[in-house]
């Protein structure tokens, strides 16, 4: 039962998380609190483990969800509910795309979702840094300096020198696991 409700949560995250990877996360806070699967500081954990491995974020965290939910199995469930919804649309739009290409129809939906996936990326952000910068118990909420501190150093160097990305990735796995952030 538990595997066809991974199945079914990720399918439609999979068919409304519109602009990649980072557009899931809304789904998944959302999941999280529905499910009690994981918790959002899962969700924040899982932001990392996704961003420091190769392969597409979206998938990444339905691997990683599935496994923690349900082992091996759950891993496969969730990511071919994930990936489910895209191959039935790319599969029906590349049938159609010669036939509909100039259709002003067509070209306003695509005008119409950039915005969407706008919104769900910039909330995706925001949920990020609400919980990587904050925690927040039942005695109040309090600022977590030394990730703030943290992101500051490591945007001033991505900024300012022309490493690439995954040094970065890198130097705050070993700054965390240093410091315990």
């Amino acid at each position: 039962m538990i595997l066809i409700q991974l199945f079914f949560e990720f399918f439609k995250t999979g068919l409304f998380a519109i602009g990649g990877g980072l557009a899931t996360l809304p789904f998944l806070y959302e999941m999280a609190d529905k499910t009690k699967w994981f918790t959002n500081s899962d969700v924040t954990n899982l932001i990392a483990i996704s961003e420091s491995s190769p392969g597409a974020i979206g998938v990444n965290a339905a691997t990683y969800v599935g496994f923690l939910t349900h082992g091996f199995s759950g891993a496969i469930v969730a990511t071919l509910g994930l990936i489910t919804p895209s191959i039935i649309i790319i599969i029906i739009l590349g049938c159609m795309i010669k036939r509909f290409q100039k259709s002003l129809v067509i070209q306003s939906i695509f005008y119409g979702l950039r915005p969407a996936s706008v919104a769900l990326i910039a909330s995706s952000g925001v949920l990020v840094v609400k919980n990587s910068f904050f925690l927040f118990s039942s005695t109040g909420t309090s600022v977590l300096i030394q990730n703030v501190v943290l992101a500051v150093i490591l945007s001033f160097a991505v900024i300012k020198t022309n490493f690439h990305p995954a040094i970065y990735i890198f130097i705050a796995a070993i700054i965390g696991i240093i410091f315990k952030l």
